[in-house]
Protein backbone atom coordinates (compact mmCIF):
# COMPACT_ATOMS: atom_id res chain seq x y z
CA UNK A 1 0.00 0.00 0.00
CA UNK A 2 1.25 3.25 -1.06
CA UNK A 3 0.41 6.14 1.19
CA UNK A 4 1.69 10.25 1.53
CA UNK A 5 5.39 10.53 1.86
CA UNK A 6 6.76 11.18 5.19
CA UNK A 7 9.98 12.86 6.03
CA UNK A 8 11.82 10.09 8.58
CA UNK A 9 14.85 10.42 10.21
CA UNK A 10 16.55 7.04 10.41
CA UNK A 11 19.47 7.00 13.19
CA UNK A 12 22.64 5.39 12.05
CA UNK A 13 22.63 2.44 14.17
CA UNK A 14 19.97 1.10 12.09
CA UNK A 15 22.12 1.40 9.00
CA UNK A 16 24.54 -0.46 11.48
CA UNK A 17 22.50 -3.29 11.85
CA UNK A 18 20.60 -3.90 8.49
CA UNK A 19 22.89 -6.65 6.90
CA UNK A 20 20.95 -7.70 3.55
CA UNK A 21 19.22 -10.97 2.46
CA UNK A 22 22.56 -12.57 3.91
CA UNK A 23 21.62 -11.50 7.64
CA UNK A 24 21.22 -14.00 9.85
CA UNK A 25 20.66 -11.97 13.21
CA UNK A 26 17.03 -11.19 14.48
CA UNK A 27 18.19 -7.49 14.64
CA UNK A 28 19.82 -7.80 11.35
CA UNK A 29 17.01 -9.43 9.62
CA UNK A 30 14.85 -6.96 11.89
CA UNK A 31 16.36 -3.45 10.33
CA UNK A 32 17.12 -5.07 6.29
CA UNK A 33 13.26 -6.29 6.42
CA UNK A 34 12.25 -2.54 7.99
CA UNK A 35 14.41 -0.45 5.09
CA UNK A 36 13.19 -3.11 2.37
CA UNK A 37 10.02 -1.92 3.31
CA UNK A 38 10.16 1.55 3.30
CA UNK A 39 12.07 1.48 -0.18
CA UNK A 40 9.56 -0.69 -1.50
CA UNK A 41 6.23 -0.04 -0.17
CA UNK A 42 5.64 3.06 0.99
CA UNK A 43 6.78 6.71 -0.37
CA UNK A 44 8.04 8.04 2.24
CA UNK A 45 11.77 9.75 2.00
CA UNK A 46 14.31 9.57 4.26
CA UNK A 47 16.14 13.24 5.94
CA UNK A 48 18.99 13.62 7.22
CA UNK A 49 21.39 16.75 9.02
CA UNK A 50 25.71 16.80 8.52
CA UNK A 51 26.38 14.99 11.44
CA UNK A 52 23.40 12.26 10.61
CA UNK A 53 24.94 11.95 7.44
CA UNK A 54 28.61 11.66 8.53
CA UNK A 55 27.27 9.17 11.42
CA UNK A 56 25.70 6.91 8.45
CA UNK A 57 29.10 7.35 6.77
CA UNK A 58 31.06 5.62 9.76
CA UNK A 59 28.49 2.97 10.56
CA UNK A 60 26.70 1.90 7.35
CA UNK A 61 26.93 -1.70 6.26
CA UNK A 62 27.39 -3.07 2.54
CA UNK A 63 23.37 -3.37 2.34
CA UNK A 64 22.43 0.36 3.46
CA UNK A 65 25.30 2.61 1.73
CA UNK A 66 23.22 0.95 -1.53
CA UNK A 67 19.90 1.50 0.22
CA UNK A 68 21.01 5.00 0.33
CA UNK A 69 22.47 5.18 -3.00
CA UNK A 70 18.62 4.26 -4.41
CA UNK A 71 17.30 6.51 -2.11
CA UNK A 72 19.34 9.54 -3.49
CA UNK A 73 18.72 8.06 -7.32
CA UNK A 74 15.13 8.21 -6.10
CA UNK A 75 15.28 11.78 -4.97
CA UNK A 76 13.89 10.28 -1.44
CA UNK A 77 16.69 11.56 -0.07
CA UNK A 78 16.76 14.93 1.83
CA UNK A 79 19.84 16.70 3.06
CA UNK A 80 18.87 19.63 5.55
CA UNK A 81 20.73 22.43 7.17
CA UNK A 82 19.58 22.87 10.98
CA UNK A 83 20.89 25.42 13.23
CA UNK A 84 21.58 24.11 16.63
CA UNK A 85 18.63 24.92 18.84
CA UNK A 86 19.66 26.47 21.64
CA UNK A 87 16.66 26.66 23.62
CA UNK A 88 15.97 22.42 23.31
CA UNK A 89 19.83 22.18 24.24
CA UNK A 90 19.47 24.52 27.56
CA UNK A 91 16.15 22.68 28.30
CA UNK A 92 17.81 18.98 28.61
CA UNK A 93 20.85 20.28 29.88
CA UNK A 94 18.95 22.07 32.72
CA UNK A 95 17.45 18.46 33.83
CA UNK A 96 18.04 17.52 37.11
CA UNK A 97 19.53 13.66 35.51
CA UNK A 98 22.85 12.45 36.24
CA UNK A 99 25.27 13.93 34.01
CA UNK A 100 26.03 11.15 32.11
CA UNK A 101 22.20 10.75 31.03
CA UNK A 102 22.33 14.28 29.90
CA UNK A 103 25.38 13.56 27.93
CA UNK A 104 23.78 10.30 26.40
CA UNK A 105 20.89 12.52 25.38
CA UNK A 106 23.35 15.58 23.95
CA UNK A 107 24.86 12.97 22.01
CA UNK A 108 21.73 12.37 20.45
CA UNK A 109 19.64 15.29 20.26
CA UNK A 110 20.23 15.94 16.58
CA UNK A 111 17.48 13.51 15.74
CA UNK A 112 14.93 15.22 17.99
CA UNK A 113 16.14 18.46 15.80
CA UNK A 114 15.73 17.03 12.79
CA UNK A 115 12.49 15.79 13.52
CA UNK A 116 10.75 18.35 15.18
CA UNK A 117 11.82 20.51 11.57
CA UNK A 118 10.19 17.50 9.49
CA UNK A 119 7.76 15.44 10.05
CA UNK A 120 8.64 14.46 13.94
CA UNK A 121 9.67 10.48 13.46
CA UNK A 122 12.78 9.00 14.69
CA UNK A 123 13.24 5.41 14.12
CA UNK A 124 16.27 4.33 15.86
CA UNK A 125 17.14 0.96 17.89
CA UNK A 126 18.57 2.88 20.66
CA UNK A 127 16.14 2.28 23.64
CA UNK A 128 18.41 3.80 26.02
CA UNK A 129 18.43 7.31 24.93
CA UNK A 130 14.41 6.94 23.89
CA UNK A 131 13.94 6.19 27.72
CA UNK A 132 16.12 9.35 28.68
CA UNK A 133 13.89 11.39 25.88
CA UNK A 134 10.65 10.23 26.94
CA UNK A 135 11.38 10.75 30.66
CA UNK A 136 12.61 14.24 29.24
CA UNK A 137 9.47 15.27 27.58
CA UNK A 138 7.59 15.65 30.81
CA UNK A 139 9.76 19.06 31.28
CA UNK A 140 10.24 19.68 27.28
CA UNK A 141 6.87 20.19 25.91
CA UNK A 142 8.06 20.20 22.28
CA UNK A 143 9.15 16.99 22.37
CA UNK A 144 6.66 15.05 23.58
CA UNK A 145 5.13 14.30 20.46
CA UNK A 146 7.78 13.00 18.81
CA UNK A 147 7.15 9.63 17.31
CA UNK A 148 9.97 7.42 18.18
CA UNK A 149 9.93 3.66 16.37
CA UNK A 150 12.49 1.01 16.97
CA UNK A 151 12.27 -1.10 13.97
CA UNK A 152 13.50 -4.74 15.94
CA UNK A 153 10.26 -4.72 18.32
CA UNK A 154 8.31 -5.90 15.99
CA UNK A 155 5.95 -7.68 18.42
CA UNK A 156 5.07 -4.78 20.75
CA UNK A 157 5.42 -2.17 17.67
CA UNK A 158 4.42 -3.25 14.92
CA UNK A 159 6.71 -1.63 12.81
CA UNK A 160 6.24 -2.90 9.20
CA UNK A 161 2.72 -2.84 9.55
CA UNK A 162 2.66 0.95 10.84
CA UNK A 163 5.02 1.78 7.81
CA UNK A 164 2.69 0.65 5.02
CA UNK A 165 -0.06 2.05 7.29
CA UNK A 166 1.62 5.45 6.58
CA UNK A 167 3.35 6.09 9.13
CA UNK A 168 0.65 7.55 11.33
CA UNK A 169 1.58 9.71 14.55
CA UNK A 170 -0.03 7.59 16.65
CA UNK A 171 -0.40 8.58 20.16
CA UNK A 172 0.79 5.42 21.85
CA UNK A 173 4.58 5.91 19.50
CA UNK A 174 5.20 9.22 21.08
CA UNK A 175 7.52 10.03 23.52
CA UNK A 176 5.22 11.83 25.76
CA UNK A 177 3.38 8.05 26.21
CA UNK A 178 6.68 5.96 26.38
CA UNK A 179 6.71 3.34 29.07
CA UNK A 180 3.36 4.44 30.49
CA UNK A 181 1.21 2.03 32.84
Amino acid sequence: MRSKKKLLVIDADVARAAGGEEATAIVSINCTHFLQTFQKNTTHHIVMTTKLSKEWEKHQSNYTTAWLANMIATKRFHLIKISDNQLLYNKIFVLSNPESEINEMLKDIHLLETALITDKTIISLDETVRKLFAEASNHVGEIRSIIWVNPVKIESEQPIDWLKNGAPPESQRQLSEYQKE
